[in-house]
């Protein structure tokens, strides 16, 4: 005990005053004096401390909070204390994920370590209801077509009814695109899926293959404003029933077919045109050469592919000395893989390229689009937290603070540069190199913000 604060060690003190002191050391600790934070705390006898205009306050309900937080170090052990009321965050949850780096870089210090360890240890370990164990619901080898099966239906089939809460109306699970940062959610989600089409350069009459085809957003804006045929597949039988009845309400069922089809169990035909967004995550990177070279012979020679993903970005100055020995705890800590996105695995952009290089793809533009994301996660994270009770009804409170929790962390994430999300068009080019592209890129950036006037707004 002798690192603790000389104050710690008054014999009057007990227990509930030793936490007390303990808690208030920890804070300074993480976020610095009081009056330099930006963020409020409160603590469970009432006591406050931090600027009083600040966007978020962070509630201790127990004294033994901050020690289930950081013990062991992680982003689940940080997680679960929210999910299981530990603690609560009033306000802007984003403010708090934003200071994370910040956070780390103090408490990741020699000196620092041996002042947290006694402090936290000093607080009570079991002073909250029992947790639940969380159990994995995924059988088998990973990324496997049951296990991939399984990991989609994992996220996905929680509730058409939930998602639709807080989605815009085409219910479009992916990154909006905000050419002015004015547009309303459902006009950025509709500039996104047509930018796509301009992207591909679709044309009336081609056969458009959308791989994680969703709720069918983008299937159905494609074959009412393109004219294309278009094949969608996804693994989640939830979506396939939206999906299905949309087309139908849009009168696009002579164009448009959607199957639960696993990527890999496609029939050989070829397709003019293919689009995937937001489903090469779920990938893995064993699988990822064989996830391009499936694409590829797909893909008729002169035609295009859309893919769009999450890839990790910038690591922090104080991660990149054993990059891999941490990246290694967290994927096996992580608040992610546990309770959003099971076996989901974000690799670099220049991994997923030499790959698509190397089954035959020709690289032709490249986007990333994170701030787009942040905007996007932010509008989701406002629409969340205006319907919780509803999503309670449908689901319960642990779920509503997952989703609350993830999408405000990757709010911060895209925003602060540590992960992108980029959109890449690839060529496969005929023999004598044709790519079937134009000599430069107006047809998509003049476009960006308005359909053309020969264009109907598709339905919903």
């Amino acid at each position: 005990m002798a690192l603790l604060p000389r104050s710690l060690h008054s014999s009057w003190l007990g227990p509930h005053q030793r936490s007390l002191q303990a808690t208030r050391v920890l804070l300074r600790l993480m976020f610095g004096p009081a009056e330099a934070r930006a963020i409020r705390t409160r603590l469970w006898d009432g006591s406050e401390e931090g600027p009083a205009e600040a966007r978020l306050t962070l509630v201790l309900k127990r004294p033994g909070a901050l020690r289930r937080m950081l013990l062991p170090p992680s982003d689940l052990s940080v997680a679960e204390g929210y999910l299981y009321g530990d603690y609560d965050l009033e306000g802007d949850v984003e403010v708090l994920m934003a200071q994370g780096a910040a956070i780390a870089e103090r408490l990741f210090q020699p000196k620092t370590i041996l002042q947290l360890l006694p402090l936290l240890l000093a607080l009570p370990a079991h002073d909250h209801p029992l947790r639940p164990k969380y159990v994995s619901p995924l059988q088998g080898e990973a990324h496997s077509k049951h296990r991939d099966a399984q990991a989609i239906q994992a996220h996905y089939d929680i509730g058409n009814e939930f998602y639709a809460l807080w989605l815009d109306e085409r219910m479009v699970y992916s990154c909006a695109y905000f050419p002015s940062g004015q547009e309303t959610l459902e006009e950025a989600q509709r500039i996104k899926l047509d930018r796509i089409c301009r992207k591909l350069r679709l044309k009336s009459g081609e056969h458009l293959l959308d791989i994680g085809s969703g709720w069918g957003g983008l299937a159905i804006y494609a074959a009412q404003n393109y004219g294309v045929q278009v094949t969608g597949i996804t693994l989640s039988p939830a979506q396939l029933g939206v999906a299905r009845k949309r087309a139908e309400a849009a009168g696009v069922t002579d164009r448009v077919t959607f199957e639960l089809r696993d990527y890999r169990d496609l029939p050989h035909q070829t397709f003019d045109k293919i689009a995937s967004v937001g489903m090469v995550e779920h990938v893995g990177r064993a699988k990822l050469p064989g996830y391009f070279a499936e694409a590829h012979r797909l893909l008729r020679p002169g035609g295009l592919f859309l893919n769009h993903g999450i890839v990790p970005a910038i690591t922090p100055p104080f991660f990149q000395v054993g990059a891999k020995l941490i990246e290694g705890y967290l994927s096996k800590h992580s608040f992610m893989q546990e309770y959003v996105f099971p076996d989901g695995e974000l690799r670099p952009l220049s991994e997923l390229l030499g790959y698509a290089e190397r089954v035959g793809f020709e690289i032709r533009d490249v986007e990333n689009m994170r701030e787009h994301y942040a905007l996007t996660l932010r509008e989701w994270v406002r629409r969340l937290e205006r319907q919780h009770d509803e999503v309670v009804r449908l689901t319960d409170e642990v779920t509503y603070r997952i989703w609350r929790l993830y999408m405000a962390g990757s709010a911060d994430s895209f925003a602060a540069g540590r992960i992108g999300v980029v959109q890449t068009l690839l060529a496969r080019p005929t023999a004598d190199g044709n790519a079937s592209l134009p000599l430069n890129r107006t047809d998509v950036e003049l476009a960006s913000g308005q359909l053309d006037s020969d264009q109907a707004e598709p339905a919903n």
